[in-house]
């Protein structure tokens, strides 16, 4: 156990400033709930206004304690809070967590508190957890400094889970929901605001204790995206896998930014893409958290690039197991149908003959334990399949022994094994965690816990940099200039003053576009600063006169028109939190209404970017579709590549960058227009 580690989950001393003498009130709990529990190690409360606290005595302040504590937990009020903060750093106490808030979440004034405390941290060796964080409990080690009132109770289960939440609350609800379902936890902690320590940075102390065999968050944010990844990558190395919720899924948090590349990227969309480049597996409910560890666990990764995973769905009732496949098929889960040699199989050996379908329905005939074990025996064995999910009816509830059995027999076989019982059958539930089966009270937590285990896939390493603050936009012309430098094609361009009075020869033929060349304008089209289709001299002139009148831009960029089998978007971005992106989407001046893309995080391979384009809607017309001509793929491929590399190029950081439209043709692609703001 690291330093920083004992310090947080096994500290041998502890003080709690603020500790009130009513057990009934928040700041009375920790010092009640780390007696109850049998810590072992020693406790000072600490009160300036009492001699004792709920029978002990109670110190006026740390410097009063016999011993610099360990870990020190402040339960006072803001002001109080910030000058224990304070005291600990100048007496050299390692590790404090504060539940006061007060801090960000109130404005300005609140900013200024966090401020203030990093600076006081900044200048010792003491870490922070929280403010606003309701504890850091060890299970194992009965140190429960914690305020949360769902630690009140005894006989807590200790697992090998550990549980981190932006929320405190979370961690009551971890426990007593877990609890509920047999499921145990070895530690958990409320990080709060993350002044200082994060998500990231206190699982990573835990990545590697023996007792620990992986991670449940609850995430509010991302931000800290950087620890959060560092961690997820040694987790995934050391075989401990991550199950997050995070909130977020609505479109009111989107963010706007210059380029179509901000606002087609919202904030679910970045958590989705950043979770999954991290190897975190994501789920959609608070159900599919609790109880969908123990399928993850029994799960492991594939390498990006590996065949998708396939799940059978084997039942004894055809309705209950739709409310499975339902949900499954919303997550964008196939249900594979079995081979015809596993039916023949299945037929051999159980008698029961499976109308050939995705569901593998063994009908009433299921509800008997050689039916069920033999399919499950055969199923768990098919190559076709990488798991299996259960779905018993009612048999489940009184006669567990029919068809539940077979189930808790198969706990042990070579493929995973989720199950979903229709009914309430709390016994059987019983029996089925006592195994080790992962198993789900509702079909949307079933469905839920099986996509996210199915859809994850092993991290990719953070190679990308950042930009520091806010740089100025490039024109059209300076634009290409970097994708020159990038390597994607871009149509031939002339800049022109608009003031000429005669039309100059250009190096290409008419017809041709012309647009306004201003570093100042994002959008040309939104404010009359394109004019396409000019036939000869004497249009040009009178394009540039009309765009030099609707925009007041002293130049504009001539260029050819330029065909294609298809438009599309290419977007990258630096995102505040999780750090550069890349985007193709459906392309042209309704590329934000279509809200057609594919998101990663920058930069990608040639495998991910063909990956990406097949994700695009947009995109699959021009494969050829229905006999249509067929587009440049490996060339749009190419250029998705060459812009991510924005994440590693050497010079000034670009901060976003789109070419919008991209024209794909049947041999090469070709950027007509083009955005970039440095970093």
């Amino acid at each position: 156990m690291t330093p920083l580690a004992q310090y947080l989950f096994a500290p041998k001393s502890v003080a709690i400033v603020g500790q009130s003498n009513d057990a009934t009130k928040t700041a009375g709990r920790p010092l009640k709930y780390l007696r109850q529990a049998g810590f072992a190690g020693r406790i000072y409360p600490v009160n300036a206004r009492r001699d004792e606290v709920l029978g002990e005595r109670a110190f006026p302040s740390l410097a009063a304690l016999p011993e610099v504590p360990e870990h020190v937990y402040v339960v006072a009020n803001t002001d109080a809070t910030i000058e224990a903060i304070e005291e600990c750093g100048r007496l050299g106490v390692p590790v404090v967590t504060a539940l006061a808030n007060g801090f960000s979440e109130t404005g300005a004034a609140g900013h200024a508190r966090e401020a203030r405390l990093r600076e006081v941290l900044a200048k010792t060796k003491t870490r922070l957890v929280g403010p606003s964080s309701l504890g850091i409990v060890d299970m194992r080690h009965k140190s429960f400094l914690t305020a949360n009132a769902a630690f009140d109770e005894p006989d807590l289960p200790v697992g090998r889970i550990f549980a981190a939440s932006h929320s405190g609350g979370m961690i009551g609800t971890f426990l007593s929901r877990g609890k509920a379902r047999g499921i145990g936890y070895a530690g958990l902690v409320s990080v709060g605001n993350e002044v200082d320590l994060s998500i990231g940075e206190i699982c990573a102390a835990t990545l590697d204790d023996p007792g620990i065999d992986g991670y449940v968050l609850f995430l509010e944010s991302l931000r800290k995206a950087d620890a959060l990844r560092a961690f997820a990558l040694e987790a995934h190395k050391r075989g401990k896998p991550v199950l997050a919720y995070k909130l977020g899924r609505s479109e009111a948090g989107r963010e706007l930014a210059v380029s179509h590349t901000g606002a087609l990227a919202g904030e679910d969309d970045i958590a989705d893409v950043f979770l999954a480049e991290c190897g975190i597996a994501r789920v959609d409910t608070l159900e599919g958290l609790i109880e969908g560890f123990p399928l993850l666990a029994k799960m492991p990764a594939p390498q990006r690039g590996a065949r998708r995973l396939a799940a059978a769905v084997v039942t004894t009732t055809a309705g209950g197991a739709t409310m499975v496949v339902d949900p499954l098929a919303s997550r964008g889960i196939e249900v594979t149908q079995p081979s015809v040699q596993t039916l023949q199989r299945i037929k051999d050996k159980t008698g029961v003959e499976v109308t050939p379908a995705r569901l593998t329905d063994l009908t009433l005939a299921g509800a008997q334990y050689d039916v069920m074990k033999g399919a499950l025996d055969i199923l768990t064995t098919a190559p076709e399949f990488d798991m299996v999910v259960v779905v018993v009816g009612s048999s489940a509830r009184f006669y567990p022994h029919l068809a539940v059995k077979p189930i808790v027999d198969s706990a042990n076989a070579p493929k995973p094994i989720a199950v979903f019982l229709v009914p309430e059958a709390p016994d059987a539930l019983a029996q089925l965690s006592k195994a080790g089966v992962p198993s789900f009270h509702t079909p949307e937590a079933c469905a839920d816990a099986v996509a996210a285990a199915l859809k994850r896939r092993a991290p990719t390493p953070a190679t990308a940099r950042r930009p520091q603050g806010e740089g100025r936009m490039l024109d059209e012309l300076e634009a290409y200039t970097l994708l020159d430098k990038l390597g994607v094609p871009h149509a031939h361009s002339v800049a022109l003053d608009a003031g000429i009075a005669t039309a100059p020869a250009l190096p290409f033929t008419y017809p041709v576009a012309v647009k306004a060349l201003s570093a100042a304008i994002a959008h040309k089209s939104d404010v009359g600063g394109v004019v396409l289709n000019v036939r000869d001299g004497a249009a040009l002139l009178v394009a540039i006169k009309q765009i030099a009148q609707a925009t007041q831009a002293p130049r504009v960029l001539v260029q050819p028109m330029t065909a294609g089998l298809g438009e599309v978007l290419i977007g990258y971005r630096v995102d505040a939190d999780v750090g550069p992106l890349v985007m193709i989407a459906a392309g042209g001046v309704l590329a934000e209404i279509y809200r057609d893309r594919s998101l990663r995080l920058a930069p990608v391979d040639l495998e991910t970017a063909r990956e990406m384009i097949g994700e695009v809607a947009a995109v699959k017309a021009l494969n050829g579709y229905r006999g249509k001509p067929r587009g440049d793929l490996d060339a749009l491929a190419n250029a998705l590549v060459a812009l991510s590399r924005l994440a590693v190029m050497d010079g000034p950081a670009v901060a976003e960058a789109e070419v919008n439209p991209l024209m794909v043709q049947a041999n090469g692609v070709v950027a007509v227009d083009a955005l970039v703001r440095m970093g």
